[in-house]
């Protein structure tokens, strides 16, 4: 009587053919599971992979320039830095933890942006360092400008602003009245998502040196200045001719811009935030995060950065000793 044995299924096999197809079976159970475990995704290889996407923020706050509530550099900066932290979005804030430029630079390290919040002019905190930071501009990092930040020398730095942002404040030809300025006209663009038409009073500079025929250059916040913005006598901010001549017709004024870089990078300009309060209007707010976004190419939301209320106890918060 010929004898049985088992399969894997549980078929019985005649004994003289039983170890040709135990071996068989032994072979398409390997392929099977070998198939089977090629798909299952390697959880920790995606773990890896989400935190080597993560988007590197870096803010650098400038020394204090003016009185309480005012050019509050480090504290609006932590602002920014808090929303974006707590976004739920995959970005990693790293905020300098001294004023000026860092004197870690591996801080740099595989940044995605910078933001840079300070004085400007002859007192910019990137002054001394044009070329360090024109490298990181050309692999491609981001930048964005906040409030006086966007004031550069004429020269070097003025060149270097356009080819970062696209724009900066020229002396001689930009001002910087305090005025409310409202933005009812928003274009379509990243940076305006989930942004609702508002209007904030602020010192927004405006008739910015822009690149020729603002190639590559978006205007994000946009009016028209009222005559009373050009009271004042000629000055290096106060007017100019040019000035003058381009409100007396009607010119739109951009006081917030975005950029791409014609080799890559993107800039973004904004010249509010002079006053501290005026972080506390939800679309103000909501504009800058959206920008930091974009400029660190990260997709911003439909509805735009996750944006918190802050109410009058935070905005008090790490204020500068003044």
């Amino acid at each position: 009587m010929i004898g049985t044995t088992n399969g894997p299924t549980g078929i019985k096999l005649k004994s003289s053919r039983s170890n040709a197809l135990r071996h068989l079976w032994k072979f398409t159970a390997a392929v099977v599971l070998l198939f089977a475990t090629s798909n299952v995704p390697d959880l920790a290889s995606g773990e890896e992979s989400a935190q080597e996407n993560v988007a590197k923020i870096v803010f650098i706050s400038g020394r204090p320039s003016h009185g309480p509530m005012a050019h509050e550099h480090r504290a609006g900066n932590m602002i920014l830095a808090d929303a974006l932290q707590r976004s739920g979005l995959n970005v990693k804030c790293e905020v300098v933890p001294h004023p000026g430029y860092p004197e870690d630079k591996t801080i740099f390290d595989d940044a995605a942006t910078v933001v840079v919040f300070c004085t400007g002019h002859r007192g910019h905190v990137l002054n001394p360092h044009l070329d360090a930071f024109d490298e990181l501009m050309k692999s491609g990092v981001g930048v964005v400008m906040i409030h006086w930040a966007t004031e550069a020398e004429k020269g070097k730095p003025g060149e270097k602003f356009l080819e970062w942002m696209g724009g900066f404040c020229d002396l001689d030809w930009s001002v910087n009245p305090h005025w409310a300025p409202t933005f009812d006209s928003l274009p379509i663009h990243p940076i305006t998502n989930g942004v609702q038409p508002f209007s904030v009073h602020d010192e927004w500079y405006y008739h910015m040196r822009f690149v020729d025929e603002m190639k590559g250059v978006t205007p994000i916040l946009s009016d028209l200045p009222p005559p009373e913005t050009l009271l004042r006598p000629d000055g290096e901010r106060s007017g100019n001719p040019a000035v003058r001549k381009a409100v007396a017709e009607g010119n739109p004024q951009v006081v917030a811009w975005a950029y791409d870089r014609p080799g890559g990078g993107r800039g973004f300009g904004f010249t509010g935030a002079h006053n501290h309060v005026s972080w506390q209007n939800e679309n103000f707010l909501k504009v800058v995060l959206n920008a930091v976004l974009w400029t660190a190419n990260q997709e911003v939301p439909k509805d735009g950065c996750p944006t918190p209320s802050i109410n009058a106890s935070q905005i008090k918060e790490n204020l500068d000793a003044k």
